[in-house]
C-alpha cells in the first residue's frame, strides 16, 4: 500500500466500528507480517514483572530495570505518578550503576534497561551516566537498553559511540495529551525533534506509541505513528495504557482490545517491513488476553509476557515461536529483513 492507501484504509476503519471493516484491516496486516517477516513470531520476558506459563518462565536477574533517578521523578504524570520507579533497581551514580551491573553480571544477567524519572523538560538525566554505560558494555558485554524521554542530538551520538543496543522513546502525537497528562510544557514538534536527532545520530532506536493514553481514548496515535514514520526505527512497539493504582487515572477505562487492535495493524500497514511487537505496557487478565491474540492477527512479529491463549493461538496458526529473556525492543536484531 502507498500513504494514500493507507490513509484511506486508516479513514474507513476508524470512522467506523463494523465488525467486518475491523476483520478485514487485520487481515490485510497479517498478510503483509507473512510477506516480509515469514513464519516466526517472537515472545519476550524479560524481568520487569514476575511471568509464569507451560512455556516459559521470567528469571529475576536476566534483564531487570535500572533507575538513575531512584523513585525521583519531576513530571509525575497522571497515569504513573513515579510509581513504575519503585519496582526498578536504583542506581542513582555513575560508580553505583557501574556496580550495580558488575553484580548483576555475577548473577549471569544478560542484559538491563536503563531508565529513571523525568526533569521538567521531559528527559532523563543520563549525561553523567554515558561514559560508565560505555564501560558496562566494553567491561561487562551487556545488552544495555536506554529508555531516554526527550533527547538531542549530542546525547544520542554520545549514547551510539558507548555502545548501546538501543534507545527506546514514547512518543506523543497530541498535544493535549502531552499538557494534561504528562504535564509536559512541549508540543509534538518535540517528539519530532528527538526522532529526528536519534536518527541523524544513527543509534538503534525503538519508539513506543501508547494507545488510549488520553483517559483511555484514541487522540493522537496516527499522528503519532506518522512522525516516526519519517525517521526509519529499528523497530516499533506498541503498548496501551493500563490503569495503575495510586494514580490519579487508576479507575479510567482502558483502551478497548480492538482499538488498540487497529492501531497495531495500522501500523503495521505503515512500516510494512520494520519489527513490530506488543510491548509489556497493557492491561492483565481477559482484557490481555484478546489484546494479544488480536494483535498476533494484526499482525505484529513479537509480544512481551504473552497469555498462554495467546501462545496457543500462534502454534495452532502454524507460526513458529521462540522465548527470549531479552526486552522486545530486540525484536529488531532477531529478524534479518
Amino acid at each position: 500500500m502507498n500513504n494514500k492507501d493507507i490513509e484511506n484504509h486508516m479513514k474507513n476503519v476508524f470512522d467506523t466500528n463494523g465488525e467486518k471493516e475491523l476483520k478485514e484491516h487485520l487481515k490485510d496486516a497479517e498478510e503483509v507480517r507473512r510477506k516480509n517477516f515469514g513464519e516466526k513470531i517472537h515472545f519476550y520476558a524479560p524481568s520487569f514483572m514476575y511471568y509464569k506459563t507451560s512455556h516459559c518462565h521470567s528469571s529475576p536477574t536476566d534483564f531487570p530495570t535500572i533507575s538513575i533517578t531512584g523513585r525521583s521523578c519531576a513530571l509525575k504524570c497522571k497515569h504513573c505518578g513515579g510509581t513504575v520507579l519503585n519496582t526498578m533497581y536504583s542506581a542513582t551514580t555513575p560508580e553505583k550503576l557501574f556496580e550495580l551491573c558488575t553484580q548483576l553480571k555475577r548473577k549471569r544477567a544478560l542484559g538491563c534497561l536503563i531508565s529513571g524519572g523525568c526533569l521538567p523538560d521531559g528527559s532523563v538525566p543520563l549525561g553523567k551516566f554515558i561514559h560508565m554505560i560505555e564501560k558496562v558494555k566494553r567491561e561487562l558485554g551487556l545488552t544495555v537498553i536506554v529508555h531516554t524521554g526527550m533527547i538531542n542530538f549530542n546525547t544520542a551520538k554520545r549514547l551510539r559511540d558507548a555502545g548501546v543496543d538501543a534507545v527506546l522513546i514514547d512518543v506523543i502525537g497530541s498535544d493535549e495529551t502531552i499538557r494534561e497528562i504528562y504535564r509536559l510544557n512541549v508540543t509534538v514538534e518535540a517528539y519530532e525533534d528527538s526522532l529526528r536527532a536519534l536518527h541523524e545520530a544513527g543509534v538503534a532506536f525503538v519508539p513506543h506509541v501508547i494507545v488510549g493514553l488520553h483517559y483511555g481514548k484514541l487522540k493522537g496515535e496516527l499522528h503519532a505513528l506518522k512522525m516516526i514514520s519519517n525517521y526509519q526505527p529499528s523497530a516499533l512497539v506498541i503498548i496501551a495504557f493500563m490503569p495503575i493504582h495510586g494514580t490519579e487515572m487508576e479507575n479510567v477505562t482502558p483502551p478497548k482490545p480492538t482499538e488498540i487492535a487497529k492501531i497495531i495493524a495500522t501500523a503495521r500497514l505503515m512500516f510494512p517491513k520494520t519489527p513490530l511487537a506488543l510491548g509489556c505496557m497493557r492491561p492483565k487478565g481477559k482484557h490481555r488476553i484478546e489484546t494479544d491474540i488480536l494483535a498476533l492477527k494484526a499482525g505484529v512479529n513479537a509480544i512481551a509476557f504473552p497469555t498462554e491463549e495467546a501462545i496457543r493461538f500462534a502454534e495452532k496458526q502454524g507460526y513458529t515461536t521462540t522465548f527470549s529473556s531479552l526486552c522486545c525492543s530486540q525484536v529488531y536484531s532477531d529478524f534479518i529483513v
